[in-house]
């Protein structure tokens, strides 16, 4: 028996988290770099990447179709420079996220190491439509009429 973490058809637009995992997880084998992904509100989301060392010009990102592609290349620097031990992460990654119908991509930005970026699942328009009742007329019938959206 599987027991689910969260229903929330707002998490990614995934009806159930463990999907998003288990796609999540097969997008990258190593897990790098880290994210989180946080609920803003009721309609938002907010995917955060670890990219300490990056700048807006080494990171790229792409929506193709339904996934949206966050890239990172930087620049060799280590030219003349002897590391005697080199633990910081200057490696190219590519982080895929499969996106729902209907999420769209708000913006993104880069804050102290962190890339983040923004997502919305915009609410439907409620339209209100008056249905008028009419009278049937001597022949039994009703008479059609058009109705109009109330303003």
């Amino acid at each position: 028996m599987t027991t689910r973490m969260f229903t929330s058809p707002l998490f990614l637009g995934f009806d159930h988290l463990e999907q998003m995992i288990e796609r999540a997880s097969k997008s990258s084998s190593d897990g790098y770099p880290p994210y989180n992904i946080e609920q803003t509100g009721s309609a938002g989301l907010r995917i955060s990447l670890a990219v300490a060392g990056f700048t807006m010009d080494d990171l790229q990102i792409t929506q193709e179709d339904n996934q949206l592609v966050i890239r990172g290349r930087q620049q060799d620097d280590s030219e003349g420079r002897v590391f005697l031990h080199r633990g910081i992460a200057a490696r190219q990654f590519q982080r895929a996220f499969v996106l729902a119908e209907g999420i769209e991509v708000k913006g993104a930005w880069l804050d102290n190491g962190l890339l983040h970026i923004d997502l919305v699942r915009p609410q439907p328009e409620v339209r209100v439509r008056s249905i008028p009742i009419t009278k049937p007329t001597p022949n039994g019938r009703a008479k059609m009429v058009e109705s109009k959206p109330d303003e």
